[in-house]
């Protein structure tokens, strides 16, 4: 079997390289694996199921062709584009997960999530990130008018950019506390997880036991893949052209 994760690709018309670089990692890469995880930020930013944006219809229609292959695809949300919903799913034929979501591979328990809800330390992000996940929240922003959540999404882009920008790096990392008490609530020694761009694998040690912690890299002037098959992992960065 071989797994591969993918996180924080952030796609969006502005950006037609990375775009490209996607579609070509499905056709060459993704096309030969047993399933293709995708670990939140996939878009910029997602406005709805019902948005008629050509670059999201491209997307999900090589995702759906993926999936007909017979290549399982699922998807996590991130903290760009949590208003992904069932539309999406079904005509991407992708499967949304939880976050966090624990899974087995090769027979290892290995917890996934997308990274954002590790970073506890930030606390004017954790407060926003608080109102964003709340459902009635996300059901009010659904239920705007599409421009309404253009401009929403302008802004709240332009603030998160500029927040980033000010703090500390270690304010916007995870924190350790946090990542072995999630590891610990759900009884695995691997965490998988995005959002902090900081790609690395860490070893630790959780309670007198070897762990890991993997970090996905995001999709900018190289692509990330993390592969997992019965050889072992690796953690690859490529050219995006």
């Amino acid at each position: 079997m071989r797994y591969l994760f993918i996180s924080d690709l952030h796609l969006e018309a502005e950006r037609p390289d990375i775009t490209r670089a996607f579609l070509s990692f499905l056709r060459e890469r993704a096309a030969t694996a047993d399933a293709l995880y995708i670990l939140g930020d996939f878009f910029e930013v997602w406005l709805g199921d019902d948005d008629p944006n050509p670059l999201a219809r491209e997307v999900t229609t090589a995702l759906a062709q993926l999936a007909n292959r017979g290549v399982k695809v699922f998807l996590m949300h991130g903290n760009r584009d949590f208003l992904i919903g069932r539309r999406f799913c079904r005509e991407a034929r992708c499967t949304l997960l939880s976050d966090p979501q624990r899974i087995e591979l090769n027979g290892e328990p290995v917890l996934l999530m997308h990274g954002d809800s590790l970073c506890i330390d930030d606390l004017g992000y954790m407060k926003m990130r608080r109102w964003l996940r709340n459902p009635v929240s996300r059901f009010i922003l659904r239920n705007l008018p599409l421009k309404t959540r253009y401009r929403i999404g302008r802004k709240l882009r332009a603030e998160s950019m500029a927040r980033t920008r000010l703090k500390p790096s270690d304010i916007t990392d995870v924190n350790l506390g946090a990542v072995a008490d999630v590891m610990r609530k759900f009884k695995v020694h691997t965490l998988i997880h995005g959002h902090t761009h900081r790609p690395a694998v860490h070893d630790l040690m959780l309670d007198g036991q070897p762990a890991q912690r993997i970090v996905l890299g995001d999709w900018d002037k190289y692509g990330w893949v993390l592969t997992i098959d019965q050889n072992g992992q690796q953690l690859e960065s490529f050219d995006l052209t």
